[in-house]
């Protein structure tokens, strides 16, 4: 057994003043006491949130952020489809131990910056010459290795890539990421559930690329006899040109197709949306289902703007994931959020709700449970008695908080908090991170650059 302190804990109700929370060997709660008097065997004087989830990643793109800022001169465009070529030139070299170096170095910003769990939607499979290892799930158990080495939980979705877009043969730069049908994929996401098997913090999801990325027949067939009873995630309605295709080749806006076509619920998230019409937010709203939003990255690659404010009214539900890491501060992608539909709409009540006012309790708690559905845990209290203690801990010394009530103390946080708040993580009952340091960081640094520096693409030519 083992006790912390902390100067509060939120929950779903609101604050806990100076609880103390008591966590047996394997890291799970068995006690919550507010005002508490007792003493504990690790006393933390600053705040606790849940430890954030990111609904989606790709881990290896980390080592390529920053790279695509650098432009042609003129009147050459830019765009969503000339940056894939950079992440082709990426995912084309990186070998199984440079990519779990770089894994291990974003696993452990992300466990930096509070959050504790990752989705990562994996699908660089195949050797550098588009042949399976010996191993299907090679690649797969690296991500796995890096998150244990970085102690953050993941959630491994192997990827069904088999298009080069709708209707067309993968191209030669797609090679490493495809499974010709969905016998093969299956093959795969066995040997990636198997791999999970070798870490406590991990698990198994299901995923397609896209509409564009996959058969049609192929995405309905697998949501409909493919593993079951664990989260779905798929990308979609990123780009408008992806619109444009689907209407081309399926008669269909993407949305609108896998509305009619495959019988949505809770296990299933879209990534991005980001161009929906009227009827279709709606149908996505009311199914059940949730989207994952990446805010940074989307803003990054000139996606758009999701239509939150709309999609919160008619009952949607969200999370987000930070996809390309060109940010990796959670707080910072909720502000983007926000900030993104004030701007739209005219209006500063983005995160509330009919029941909730609270601008950052109602973004914690969406981001929370939304979340949480989409790497399989379905807990909806913030910190509860039979689940591992995960928070993220915010100091408690900034002069905004020192100053602020409980009621106003989750807004201070979202929207005054910069990165030097970040106090530390704690991640299954251990503080992983303490002041701002990972408790491996310097080795993990240090790999990482090793990896950088034989991959030379952070070098000019």
């Amino acid at each position: 057994m083992k006790t912390f302190a902390f100067k509060g804990l939120l929950q779903r109700d609101g604050w806990i003043e100076n609880p103390v929370v008591t966590v047996d060997e394997n890291g799970i709660i068995t006690e919550i006491n507010p005002n508490a008097s007792t003493n504990a065997d690790i006393r933390i004087d600053s705040f606790a949130l849940p430890g954030f989830q990111n609904a989606h990643s790709h881990a290896f793109q980390y080592g390529m952020a920053g790279l695509a800022e650098v432009h042609t001169t003129g009147r050459t465009s830019d765009d969503f489809w000339s940056w894939r070529e950079a992440m082709y030139s990426l995912a084309l070299s990186v070998d199984p131990d440079q990519m779990e170096a770089i894994a291990t170095m974003v696993y452990s910003e992300m466990v930096r910056q509070g959050y504790t769990n990752v989705a990562e939607f994996h699908y660089v499979h195949h050797d550098k010459d588009g042949k399976p290892y010996s191993n299907l799930a090679e690649m797969g158990s690296r991500l796995i290795a890096a998150a244990a080495k970085a102690k953050i939980n993941i959630t491994l979705i192997p990827i069904f890539y088999q298009k080069g877009g709708f209707g067309k043969e993968p191209t030669d730069r797609q090679r490493r990421f495809i499974s010709p049908n969905i016998d093969a994929y299956l093959q795969l996401f066995e040997a990636s559930a198997k791999a999970c098997e070798d870490y406590n913090g991990a698990n198994v999801g299901v995923g397609v690329h896209s509409l564009r990325g996959v058969e049609p027949s192929d995405v309905v067939e697998l949501a409909k006899s493919g593993p079951q009873d664990i989260p779905f995630h798929i990308h979609i309605s990123e780009q408008l040109q992806e619109v444009e295709n689907a209407l081309a080749y399926l008669k269909a806006r993407p949305v609108e197709w896998l509305l009619k076509n495959v019988e949505l619920n809770d296990r299933f998230h879209l990534v991005h949306a980001t161009h929906l019409n009227e009827s279709e937010r709606i149908g996505l709203a009311t199914s059940n289902a949730h989207v994952v939003l990446c805010p940074s990255t989307e803003g990054n690659l000139g996606d758009g703007i999701f239509p939150l404010h709309d999609y919160q009214a008619e009952g949607g539900k969200w999370s987000i994931g930070t996809d390309s890491h060109v940010g990796l501060n959670p707080l910072e992608e909720l502000r983007i959020l926000d900030y993104g539909q004030r701007l739209t709409t005219h209006k500063r009540n983005t995160f509330t709700s009919e029941t909730e006012g609270d601008s950052g309790m109602y973004a914690i708690t969406m981001a929370t449970l939304s979340g949480r559905k989409s790497v399989n845990n379905t807990q909806e209290e913030f910190f509860a008695l039979g689940e591992p203690l995960n928070a993220a801990i915010i100091d408690a010394a900034p002069p905004l908080l020192t100053t602020s009530s409980p009621t106003y103390r989750t807004s201070t946080i979202l929207y005054s908090s910069d990165a030097t708040h970040q106090w530390g993580t704690v991640v299954n009952g251990e503080v992983i991170v303490e002041r701002g340091r990972h408790q491996a960081g310097e080795e993990i640094a240090e790999e990482f650059a090793k990896v950088m520096r034989a991959l030379g693409n952070r070098m000019s030519s």
